[in-house]
């Protein structure tokens, strides 16, 4: 009978809508601006090496229609039943937990800005912090620098692993590092020293 057709049809598709998987992708460009909002509070304004800079917003698409005539009839049924997902997650820095570790990393900041100056501390290609000339530090005060880069270390780590639970993505965490670990660089003022992707160390 021709009414056959039709109905495989149909059905064939029902069957492929309900195969679709919605793959969520890192978004890249949401936590760099969730990450230099969260470097800037940290570093403050004196210490900060790069402006914050307002990001045009993108002028929303004409919608189009589905039915444009231009589509054969089985994409446009596919169209209906699948409909298009834009998986671009609402970047969500603002819990309680994160909120607190960033005004820790905040109030630690001032007594560690003397040694990223002397070049003592310098700031490690995975998004921490280490003792990189152990000789720039008086003798006296070797104990407090270790422990301010011990207590900076657990609270970025901390940070890092939050945001990516806040989101409900604890497999961004390894992205998340690394975008931080780009933009504490980019943000620091010259003169601060930074591992390069090979681990070289080099003075901004």
């Amino acid at each position: 009978m021709q009414i056959t057709r039709p109905l495989s049809l149909l059905a064939a598709l029902f069957l492929v809508a309900g195969c679709v998987t919605i793959n969520v992708y890192f978004p890249a460009a949401a936590a760099e601006e969730a990450a230099d909002r969260i470097i800037d509070q940290v570093y403050g304004g004196s210490d900060s090496g790069e402006p914050v800079k307002e990001k045009p917003q993108a002028q929303p698409a004409e919608p189009q229609s589905r039915n444009d005539g231009a589509q054969p009839l089985v994409v446009q049924m596919l169209e209906w039943l699948v409909p298009v997902a834009e998986a671009a997650p609402n970047f969500d820095i603002q819990t309680p937990a994160i909120q607190s570790i960033t005004r820790s990393m905040e109030a630690r900041h001032a007594r560690l800005v003397p040694y990223y100056r002397s070049g003592a501390v310098g700031m490690t290609r995975d998004g921490l912090i280490t003792i990189r000339d152990l000789g720039a530090i008086p003798l006296r005060e070797r104990g407090r620098v270790k422990q301010l880069v011990a207590e900076e270390n657990r609270d970025r780590k901390a940070l890092y692993r939050e945001i990516a639970r806040a989101n409900g993505r604890p497999e961004w965490e390894k992205d998340i590092r690394a975008t931080f670990a780009r933009r504490w660089v980019d943000r620091a003022p010259a003169g601060w020293w930074y591992q390069d992707a090979g681990g070289a160390w080099k003075r901004k």
